[in-house]
């Protein structure tokens, strides 16, 4: 049962990967960023994080997709560094789901905020998905 207090933590090292000029050729040329850890990895960091807050506690056949996102990425981190994510059930409104999510690295705090999550039924949504692909 999802409920309010619900937390996890997340850990994991900064690749070469996950910094800004590895977005080079996806997004336009970022190649001449400095190599930090992207904005788009700490965003889906946190999401993980938040996932594994409620993945456990969900019923069979349900999961979350993200719909809102509100986060301040506050300081750079270089490859090879550590950061450490933590999520916070902080309000359920029926199938709506609010997070205070939060990130660090070895030396402070990196980025900070809200994310909102919708649990849906997994077999419905695929449906519609598959419905709206034959559209294309």
């Amino acid at each position: 049962m999802l409920k309010v207090g619900l937390k996890s933590e997340s850990r994991m090292v900064v690749t070469r990967d996950m910094l800004v000029p590895g977005a080079a050729g996806v997004f336009g040329d970022f190649s001449a960023m400095p190599p930090v850890l992207a904005t788009m990895f700490l965003v889906g960091f946190l999401e993980e994080t938040a996932i594994k807050c409620i993945l456990p506690h969900q019923e069979a056949g349900q999961h979350s997709l993200g719909t809102d996102i509100n986060v301040t990425h506050i300081a750079p981190t270089p490859e090879g560094m550590e950061i450490r994510a933590e999520a916070e059930l902080v309000e359920v409104e029926g199938r709506s789901l609010r997070f205070r999510v939060t990130a660090w690295d070895n030396a402070g705090l990196i980025g900070e905020g809200t994310h909102r999550r919708a649990t849906i039924d997994v077999a419905r949504f695929n449906a519609k998905v598959a419905a709206k692909s034959s559209a294309v």
